[in-house]
């Protein structure tokens, strides 16, 4: 989404959330934009508060059973998904590439070969596919955000917006629909409507921990660093929401990114004072 996003500073930004969004998942929360759900089941964590270590188990785990049974539909989407946040991106596709053969039709599928696809770069592909599951006389709320997720990654934002407005016409206050408007916001740099969402996502009942941990970022973009890693510890081992938050300060200090954020921000709301 970088290389769309018109001006050097906003290029800048978006490579520097995207790279953070990705260390934060590598400590142990999931961030998928494209929201793919808990696979958890009620032996273990679920996968978006699983470790390093604990994704690779999962991932072995996984791997013996699909190669044993690959044509069971729920769980190569399982496996998959693990793949692809244990970030085997190639892997993930593949095993959703012939998935999507064995079943053309099915939309959990062709929504789940979308994700694969934008996780592996190929977002353009990952559009038609998501579009394909749709049924436009019973649209679904998760294709549609889905669709916005791609869009934002193609530099559509304004198309991106208007598609998580209407995922949320269809279910209100659905906090995965709010935190990807909320990081839409984020990687366009304006921070204080990226929180806004996403303090809205966090506050409803069934918020995940990655929506937890995307307030924690952007609260952390704006060198809130105390409350970024008090919103991070409520599920995450304090030793991984402190190395979240240490490797948030690391790079924005690296980068400079700090000041450059906070111009950002400002060159954001005077534009708004100036429009209204």
């Amino acid at each position: 989404m970088s290389r769309h996003a018109g001006t050097r500073g906003k290029t800048q930004f978006a490579a520097t959330a995207l790279a953070l969004v990705m260390a934060v998942g590598l400590a142990g929360c999931g961030t998928d934009r494209m929201s793919t759900g808990s696979i958890g089941s009620s032996r273990g964590p679920a996968v978006e508060t699983m470790s390093a270590s604990q994704l690779q188990n999962a991932a072995n785990s996984l791997g013996q059973s699909y190669a044993r049974n690959p044509d069971d539909k729920g769980l190569a989407i399982k496996y998959a998904t693990v793949l692809q946040m244990n970030g085997d991106a190639d892997q993930s596709l593949a095993v959703m590439r012939k998935l999507a053969i064995a079943y053309p039709k099915d939309r959990d599928v062709l929504a789940a070969y979308g994700k694969a696809l934008a996780a592996n770069g190929q977002l353009q592909p990952a559009l038609d596919a998501v579009r394909r599951a749709q049924t436009p006389e019973y649209p679904d709320w998760k294709l549609v955000s889905a669709e916005g997720a791609i869009l934002d990654q193609l530099g559509q934002k304004d198309q991106a917006r208007d598609l998580y407005r209407k995922a949320l016409e269809l279910k209100p206050n659905e906090p995965t629909v709010l935190s990807n408007l909320g990081m839409s916001y984020l990687l366009g740099g304006d921070l204080r409507m990226a929180e806004t969402y996403l303090r809205s996502a966090a506050g409803q009942p069934h918020a995940d921990s990655r929506v937890r941990q995307n307030l924690a970022l952007v609260v952390g973009l704006q060198g809130r660093f105390d409350e970024a890693e008090k919103i991070a510890s409520q599920e995450l081992p304090p030793d991984q929401a402190a190395a979240n938050v240490a490797y948030l300060r690391k790079m924005l200090s690296q980068q400079n990114a700090w000041n450059q954020l906070k111009k950002q921000d400002k060159g954001s709301a005077d534009s708004e004072t100036n429009t209204n």
